[in-house]
C-alpha cells in the first residue's frame, strides 16, 4: 500500500495531467497481470504523446492504462484524453489510490 503522504505529494502531478489530449504511439496488451490487477486482465497499456498542456508537457510521452476501450481503439495514432481513475482495488482499510489513465476520444 502506498502511504497517504506519497499519495498527497503525487496529486499535483496528477492534477496537471487531467483532461490532456494526445495520441497513442505504442501499446501492449497485458494478459498476465501483477498482483492486485488480476480482475482487470487483459488490459492495454499505452505510450501517449501529449499534444497540449503546460509547456513542459507538450510533446511529452506518458505511459498509462487505456480504459473504456474496444479492440478497434488499440491502434497507433488513436486520439486519447487523460482521466483520473482508481488504480487498484484497495483493502477495506487502505487509502483508495487514484492515478492517470487514458480513454479514447
Amino acid at each position: 500500500m502506498q502511504s497517504p503522504v506519497k499519495l498527497w505529494r503525487n496529486q499535483k502531478k496528477i492534477a496537471g495531467l487531467i483532461g490532456k489530449t494526445g495520441r497513442i504511439v505504442a501499446f501492449t496488451l497485458i494478459r498476465v497481470p501483477p498482483a492486485g490487477f488480476s480482475d482487470q486482465a487483459p488490459y492495454p497499456v499505452v505510450v501517449v504523446e501529449l499534444e497540449e498542456g503546460l509547456p513542459a508537457q507538450a510533446g511529452k510521452r506518458i505511459t498509462a492504462q487505456l480504459v473504456d476501450w474496444q479492440p478497434e481503439h488499440l491502434a497507433v495514432g488513436q486520439n486519447v484524453v487523460t482521466v483520473i481513475r482508481r488504480v487498484i482495488q484497495p483493502n477495506t482499510e487502505g487509502v483508495i489510490p487514484y492515478g492517470i489513465k487514458v480513454k479514447p476520444v
